[in-house]
């Protein structure tokens, strides 16, 4: 009796579990529900917001999916959930479906760059198809980015929904679009007919099925060059024949665009490099489990194989993974494609992936476009019966390929699209993996969002002309613009931290896509109000995977309201801010104010020595916060290797003591001096206002008209934005030494590598590679242009026994300013003397002046010199 009755309570307690699960999950529905509908848009019909509500709650969480039993299998199950909520569909998904106008915004403007490259005689209007386009709304909510009837030729909205469908017909007959036709079919078996007449004649509202759709026999008329899901992929049992439809039915220079649902760990998709970047795609297990969960429900499928299957047929132009944080935080992502061939963007066709793949690695070497050999062939996996259009080019250079040609090997002997890289508009910037610790260590943050280094100085030290192949440190990229603007032959920016690059990027985007407002906006004042907006609908189409995701994450940057946008952004920030705490707590703005309109040196002189000086220069300041490592590497990026070669400098002066058993008092103190003659000479000799754009951002926040950097003048926009500007720019994230030694020996002219050289430990042996390694890549008489924190850098001696003859062409003695930045203790020019390392004997001369070889960089014999 008494096991009869524990049973009973356990049935009683499970009974309560279930109630309790069930009345949660209701609960749950109803506020997911309230949420989704509340002030969201009217549908077709307008009704009441309580009421759709209803309808979509009860098709969603209470009404069984049983079809109605005529034997149709997929459409069935649709028409049972769509059918009772179709009038209200729209004002339901406003909130739920959230990064549809992204999507749209996206493949418009890849869309509209496409219809701009063309060449005349091939500029026809598109054709575009809206797998699962259910009411129509993806293809209204388009014209707020293309005119729809007059950009397209024709529009097909593809739904196996016949109360979805018929939605759809009343909202085109509404607009008055005759270019658009709704197909109720299933998307496996629909093709584009030759004729107008015959897809018309396909449009009826039938259940019946077209022939199966036979990929590769498609008419030669019967190409889309847009192909969009929206939310529909998710809902497609066959998925795979659907994605492998795609190839007959997209354009050689097409363009895919989908937005979904999905669930994914990092784990799956860690070792891809053609996926354009895994920034916020890993979901964690709970959230996997409770989304896959919650969605089947409703026979939405979220399964990472879809999105995988769609990555690994197709190649990645953009990709970017959000959440929908209004409803409990749903994972979703936007995939912006292509097919996997590489496509001649002016002429439309396709070519084979070697020619570009060729192309791209000799601009990043510096190595010659040579004609197709059999050897190059046989590396890109094409025989010698290809056509010249899929041949490769090059000779076989097997010592100098950049690390984006040995990816693209990898990737197309596994028969896998090529890295999302090779697929952009503009092949500025070059492939490299994003997962590497080299890279991730930086936390996805930039240091600097201005570049401390005068242009000015460099071309007067430089004379940088036309022939010019320049490498070059991108930082925040102001320098690299300012060569631009003497149109050198090549420019190779290099930056360990991606994030320096994405700046760079954006700025070249900002060239090539905007007018000139817009770019004294972004980076003259360091905000635009409306950046997320010129972002999808501009500039997407000139930016890498990586650095689009990167700047939809950090849109804010530009657009909040408070603080100085881009200029109080990056690592320099904490600097920044806690100069402009100062002047607030010790009453000094309206004096930092007047110090910025100064019109003479003698009023600015008196500001300075009199009102801010003795609190921006404060020894109790200098050694309690800006002294330290920490601040002294995160807010102003001074390495210990450069703080260790300040205080030798400042030991070697007071001669009190070894640089080595330093106190922490006379460290503060070194720090303190240095700061002494960074400041003072600049505002005894450099007129902010007028002339100095480095103090004048700092001070204020933003640039004014007549002082900010060369790049920001009318005349540069003017040169700037000329289509193929920065055709010569290559953008390399990786280290200095790595991007060297992929350079074509003798081809380089001009290398400026900054400060970098004091980051190497005192008698480092990687700090001669890199010396040789530029050695190597630089023609006899090339120059390197740096600059140190010490006044004799200990590495001096290795340039000049590695052959390079060095010369000190400025140096910061106490009351000098060496240029308007004055940071650094010296500047100076190494220039080439003699190869110290010669051709070996037993390798075939060089054809027309060609080199075809090369040795190791980091040779025994070199590192003894």
């Amino acid at each position: 009796m008494s096991h009869a009755m524990s049973l009973l309570d356990d049935a009683r307690l499970w009974t309560l579990v279930f109630s309790v699960i069930v009345c949660a999950s209701l609960l749950a529905g109803f506020i997911y529900a309230w949420f989704a509908t509340k002030k969201a848009d009217d549908g077709p019909k307008r009704l009441g917001d309580f009421r759709s509500f209803c309808m979509f709650f009860y098709a969603s969480f209470l009404k069984p999916h049983t079809g109605d039993g005529r034997g149709h299998g997929q459409q069935d199950a649709l028409e049972s959930f769509y059918k009772g909520q179709a009038t209200v569909y729209d004002a339901t998904r406003k909130r739920l479906l959230r990064g549809r106008e992204d999507m749209l915004g996206l493949v418009a403007a890849q869309l509209a760059h496409r219809a701009e490259s063309k060449a005349p005689s091939t500029s026809t209007k598109p054709v575009w198809v809206d797998i699962g386009g259910g009411t129509g709304y993806n293809i209204e909510a388009m014209a707020a980015y293309l005119p729809v009837p007059d950009f397209f030729s024709a529009v097909y909205l593809v739904d196996l929904s016949p109360s979805l469908c018929e939605i759809a017909r009343q909202r085109f007959g509404r607009l008055g679009w005759k270019n658009v036709h709704v197909v109720c079919q299933d998307a496996r078996s629909f093709r584009l007919e030759p004729d107008e007449a015959a897809v018309t004649a396909a449009a009826a509202p039938v259940r019946s099925m077209s022939p199966p759709y036979r990929p590769g026999t498609t008419s030669g008329p019967g190409r889309a060059q847009l192909v969009t899901l929206s939310y529909a992929l998710s809902m497609i049992p066959e998925f795979y024949s659907v994605i492998d439809s795609f190839t007959s039915l997209l354009a050689p220079a097409g363009v895919i665009g989908v937005v979904d649902f999905y669930v994914q760990s990092i784990v799956d998709v860690a070792g891809r490099n053609y996926t354009g970047g895994v920034f916020n795609r890993h979901v964690n297990w709970l959230g996997r489990v409770f989304w896959r969960a919650w969605f089947e429900v409703d026979r939405v499928g979220l399964e990472a194989a879809r999105r995988d299957y769609l990555e690994y047929r197709y190649g990645t132009i953009l990709s970017v993974d959000d959440r929908n944080y209004l409803l409990g935080g749903i994972p979703y992502y936007i995939w912006v494609g292509c097919r996997k061939e590489l496509c001649s963007r002016s002429e439309q066709t396709l070519s084979g992936p070697g020619e570009v793949v060729e192309r791209l690695d000799a601009a990043a070497t510096e190595s010659p476009y040579l004609v197709p050999v059999e050897d190059s062939r046989r590396d890109l996996g094409t025989t010698s019966s290809s056509s010249s259009s899929s041949s490769i080019s090059g000779a076989a250079r097997p010592g100098v390929r950049s690390k984006a040609y040995e990816s693209a090997i990898v990737n197309l002997t596994s028969n896998l699209p090529l890295p999302a890289f090779f697929y952009q508009n503009h092949h500025w910037r070059l492939h490299y993996d994003d997962q590497l610790r080299k890279h991730t260590q930086f936390n996805n943050e930039y240091i600097y969002a201005f570049t401390w280094e005068d242009a000015r100085a460099d071309q007067r030290l430089l004379g940088i002309g036309e022939d010019d192949v320049i490498l070059a440190l991108t930082s925040a990229g102001d320098n690299i613009l300012a060569y631009a603007l003497e149109s050198p032959r090549r420019i190779h920016a290099v930056d360990l931290n991606p994030t320096q690059n994405h700046l760079l990027e954006l700025k070249v985007a900002a060239f090539a896509a905007l007018g000139q407002a817009d770019v004294w906006k972004l980076f003259g004042e360091g905000k635009h109000s409306a950046f997320r907006q010129l972002l999808v609908s501009r500039l997407s189409p000139h930016l890498s995977s990586r650095a689009f995701q990167y700047w939809l994450d950090h849109a804010s940057t530009f657009t909040r309201t408070s603080g100085h946008g881009l200029y109080e952004s990056g690592g320099s920030r904490h600097a920044i801010r806690l100069a402009r705490w100062l002047f607030r707590v010790f009453g000094l703005t309206q004096d930092v104010r007047s110090l910025c309109q100064a019109k003479t040196l003698n009023e600015q002189r008196e500001i300075w020595h009199h009102r801010i000086r003795r609190v921006l220069l404060n020894q109790t300041l200098s050694r309690a916060v800006i002294a330290t490592d920490g601040f002294l590497w995160k807010a102003l990026g001074v390495p210990l290797t450069q703080r260790s070669m300040i205080e030798t400098d400042f030991a070697a002066r007071t001669s009190s003591v070894e640089p080595g058993k330093m106190c922490r008092r006379a460290r503060g103190q070194a720090i303190w001096e240095y700061m002494v003659n960074t400041f003072d000479p600049v505002l005894e000799n450099t007129l902010i206002g007028d002339d100095n754009y480095f103090y004048l951002l700092c001070t204020q926040g933003s640039y004014s008209e007549r002082c900010s950097p060369p790049y920001l003048s009318a005349r540069a926009y003017t040169k700037l934005s000329r289509p193929k500007a920065f055709d010569g720019l290559r953008i390399h994230t990786d280290e200095l030494q790595e991007v060297i030694a992929r350079i074509m020996p003798g081809t380089l002219t001009i290398a400026v590598i900054m400060d970098s050289m004091d980051w190497f430990e005192l008698g480092s042996p990687d700090a001669a590679r890199q010396i040789t390694a530029l050695n190597d890549a630089l023609e006899v008489g090339g120059r390197v242009l740096l600059r140190s924190a010490g006044i004799h850098p200990w590495y001096m001696d290795t340039f000049a026994n590695l052959g390079f003859t060095t010369r000190r062409v400025a140096a910061r003695h106490p009351g000098a300013c060496i240029d308007r930045v004055n940071m650094y203790a010296s500047t100076w020019i190494c220039s080439k003397t003699h190869s110290i390392r010669p051709t070996p004997k037993d390798e075939s001369p060089p054809q027309d002046g060609v080199q075809l070889g090369r040795e190791d960089l980091a040779s025994p014999e070199a590192l003894e010199l």
